[in-house]
């Protein structure tokens, strides 16, 4: 009961954010990153690497927020902080390259890549927006619940059993089917140039972005020897640990949206 609680307030409150516009999406993706970065860093910490924190989650922070303006602010933030943790590697003797690389990959792996959900939600005007912003998000989440249920029940072929051994081979197809499910609905309300073979596509590759996102965050705690990126949402363990998926997933489908000309 508690897991399930925690998992629909983290849904509703994520799900207003996108309804209400792209300013509160922005804020709550920002937020979301600063707390995956936060995890990130605490998970590499435990393996000796010595991040500049302060400047990687203020990084990851401003990513989802300078996606409010134009994509060359974006790009600039980009710039900003591989020049200043240049310098800072330049000034700080003690500073080993491997520490340079996690200050790095923090904000670019969380919010760099989760600005695609501010720049989706910023794509189309109006209700039609927040649908499609939902329904990205939705494809993941429905994916992941439908990965778990087919995988738990019929699930006897593991897919990568060193790093997360509770995926099946059979939970990944219940995943795409999942994920093909919203994106048919998507098609279905005729709100996008979206056609049914694309709708297909972009289903199945979502869905498959999803679950290397998911499995990149289980070999990161797999490499560290922790269960839970951290213990923020009772009963789903930390912010990080709920966004894999989307991180890879969410920056696909914009990929492929503006690919196919939707966006």
């Amino acid at each position: 009961m508690t897991r399930a609680a925690a998992g629909i307030v983290y849904a509703v409150v994520f799900i207003l954010c996108l309804v209400l516009g792209i300013v509160p999406t922005a804020i709550f993706v920002s937020v979301m990153s600063g707390l995956c970065c936060y995890e990130f860093f605490r998970m590499t910490r435990l393996d000796g690497k010595m991040a500049n924190e302060r400047m990687g989650i203020a990084a990851a922070v401003l990513f989802p927020l300078s996606a409010l303006g134009d994509s060359m602010l974006l790009n600039a933030l980009l710039f900003a902080l591989m020049l200043a943790v240049g310098i800072w590697y330049v000034w700080s003797p003690r500073t080993r390259i491997s520490d340079v690389a996690v200050t790095l990959m923090g904000p670019i792996y969380t919010g760099f890549m989760l600005s695609a959900i501010v720049l989706l939600r910023d794509a189309v005007p109006g209700f039609a927006g927040a649908l499609l912003s939902v329904g990205v998000c939705a494809s993941l989440w429905v994916s992941d619940s439908f990965a778990y249920i087919v995988g738990s029940r019929i699930g006897k072929h593991k897919m990568v059993p060193k790093i997360s051994p509770k995926k099946s081979w059979e939970g990944f197809v219940g995943g795409i089917l999942g994920s093909v499910l919203i994106w048919l609905i998507l098609w279905a309300t005729h709100f996008y140039k979206l056609s049914l073979p694309y709708a297909l596509l972009c289903g199945v590759v979502v869905s498959i972005l999803g679950v290397i996102g998911d499995l990149i965050e289980s070999r990161i705690k797999r490499g560290v020897g922790v269960k839970d990126s951290g213990n923020l949402i009772p009963g789903h363990g930390g912010m990080l640990d709920r966004s894999d998926s989307l991180i890879f997933g969410c920056i696909t489908a914009q990929l492929l949206l503006m690919i196919g000309g939707v966006l």
